[in-house]
């Protein structure tokens, strides 16, 4: 009878910390969202223009360029897998896009071609799509260590853009009607319904991903593939397959970043997006993925996102030193792990296919 009343208050979860309302698994899985909140109400008593709606609609279009490097971060990390080449994937596809933007000459027959706004969308998604399915080939069919792997492309996309510019900067990309190539600043500036054009654009990619990891046989994959890679593959997930489609989202995601920074900014340097690849991470730990794979969602990497994004602005809003920002950031990335130990330390991991956590 003792056994019996233990077990049924150890599952009644009437204690502070004891079931279902455990205070401390409440607080520690909820992390990223009670972070925010802090960081909201910490600012706003520090300064008068933090707490404004057009200042968060700002930092939001800020975030956004984090936000889509993190998703595809995610996608990478559920597998176990880890992608530095984000930043200068970034940095590559904005100047490729500036490039189209000055137009493409024909000297062979002596004219210049003025791609439309959408070609270069496309073309540069394409250059993101090219770089991620590199580092997944090496990945997958070389076994090369995806450290090793994206750290070589991460050099190799920051090179090409270098030697594409010599170093210098594509200004001026809102194009001319005369040519017919306008429109690509409204990626930056643009509304739609009050709200950041690059926040909608965040929005989308997050739902859609979001979808494909809670809905298809492929989120299932990519779960599978990150909890136990050998088992999956006995399970008959094709983890060769997968690993390359994630390593592939993740160019895509970072050349659509690139798109809408260079928007932003309407100029395109090739030092764009240099250590972002860090920031990626820093979100998708602070939303609580672990870093082994098999563990995360896209809700708490868009908190992580945020998270960053709000502390850095709020920083730089109350006056605090650049140097001191760092400080703060390698901070909270640091606690996030620590937490994210804390979470994870004697867990087993799920069944193969068993899905999201």
């Amino acid at each position: 009878m003792t056994d019996t009343t233990t077990s049924a208050r150890k599952n009644s979860g009437t204690g502070l910390f004891g079931g279902d309302l455990d205070l401390a698994k409440i607080l520690l899985e909820g992390r990223a969202f009670f972070a925010l909140i802090a960081i909201v109400v910490t600012f706003s008593m520090l300064s008068p223009h933090y707490f404004s709606t057009n200042n968060f609609l700002i930092m939001s279009s800020h975030v956004a360029i984090y936000g889509l490097l993190a998703v595809g971060m995610l996608l990478v990390i559920l597998t176990g897998g880890i992608d530095l080449s984000v930043g200068s994937t970034l940095g590559l596809c904005g100047v490729v896009a500036g490039a189209l933007m000055q137009g493409m000459p024909f000297e062979t027959f002596g004219f210049t071609a003025y791609p439309p706004v959408w070609v270069v969308v496309i073309l540069t998604c394409a250059v993101g799509a090219l770089i991620g399915a590199v580092n997944g080939v090496l990945i997958a069919f070389f076994k090369v260590p995806a450290f090793v792997a994206t750290l070589g492309l991460l050099y190799v996309a920051r090179g090409i853009a270098l030697l594409m510019t010599n170093g210098l900067t594509y200004n001026n990309l809102g194009g001319r009607e005369v040519l017919g190539n306008t429109g690509f600043a409204w990626l930056g500036f643009e509304r739609l319904f009050g709200v950041p054009v690059g926040v909608l654009v965040l929005a989308a990619v997050a739902i859609v991903c979001s979808l494909i990891l809670s809905r298809t046989a492929f989120g299932r994959w990519i779960y599978s593939t990150g909890g136990n890679a050998r088992a999956a593959e006995l399970s008959g997930v094709p983890i060769r397959s997968v690993t390359v489609s994630v390593y592939v989202i993740s160019g895509i995601c970072a050349a659509i970043a690139g798109l809408v920074l260079s928007s932003q900014l309407t100029s395109a340097g090739p030092t764009a997006g240099t250590t972002y690849e860090l920031t990626a991470i820093a979100a998708v730990v602070i939303g609580g993925a672990a870093l082994t794979g098999g563990r995360g969602n896209i809700r708490g990497t868009m908190l992580g996102a945020f998270v960053i994004g709000f502390l850095s602005d709020g920083l730089v809003i109350i006056g605090v030193s650049s140097y001191w920002q760092t400080v703060f950031t390698g901070a909270v990335i640091v606690f996030a792990v620590l937490l994210n130990s804390i979470q994870y330390s004697g867990r087993r991991k799920k069944p193969v296919g068993s899905g999201p956590p």
